[in-house]
């Protein structure tokens, strides 16, 4: 614990370090996030795509979907996210053997190394760091697939609750229609 004259950092703040450190922290995590995009869009085109439809049909709140369009999206919706969720498994295979590749070199490097057990694991870290992005990229890709099925469903099942709606209010202006000119 540090003493009440004591500060919790270093003296000094090198803030061109720290601005040079995020810079470089800011590429590779570009490099990474397009990888990763890459394999989603790969992945996940058609059900993206039809998402993209929805997303401007609702968009348009002059012209709320016809009951044609939300029959539609019943049907189309499950059959894409059947096929998406084939491909993330497909995808979680690759990511399976990404890691295993990543075991097999950093056991490899571990085992050359010479020096403390220390040493050979930063030699083993160091030369595997390639193989470890492969892996985390192929992970990020697994679970950005699992989320987009997850809001394609939740959009599934708000259309379902739609058509529940409107089925309702059909059946009661058809009850009230029968009304109209008695009681």
């Amino acid at each position: 614990m540090a003493k009440d004259n004591e500060t919790a950092l270093s003296g000094d703040i090198e803030v061109g370090k720290v601005r040079r450190l995020q810079k470089r922290i800011d590429t590779n995590s570009d490099i990474i996030d397009g990888i990763v995009n890459r394999l989603v869009s790969d992945y996940c085109k058609p059900l993206d795509e039809y998402m993209t439809f929805i997303k401007s049909i609702l968009d348009d709140t002059t012209n709320p979907p016809n009951d044609k369009e939300l029959d539609d999206f019943t049907l189309n919706i499950p059959v894409l996210l059947y096929f998406t969720g084939e491909a993330q498994e497909a995808l979680g295979v690759k990511e399976d053997v990404a890691k295993a590749v990543k075991q097999e070199l950093y056991n490899e490097i571990y085992d050359k190394s010479t020096g403390t057990i220390a040493d050979k694991t930063a030699a083993a870290e160091l030369a595997t760091q390639n193989e470890y992005i492969a892996h985390i990229a192929y992970q990020r890709a697994y679970k950005k697939i699992k989320l987009r099925m997850e809001a394609a469903n939740e959009t599934l099942q708000s259309v379902k609750k739609v058509i529940s709606r409107r089925m309702v209010e059909y059946e009661v202006a058809r009850v009230d229609s029968g009304r109209i000119g008695g009681q």
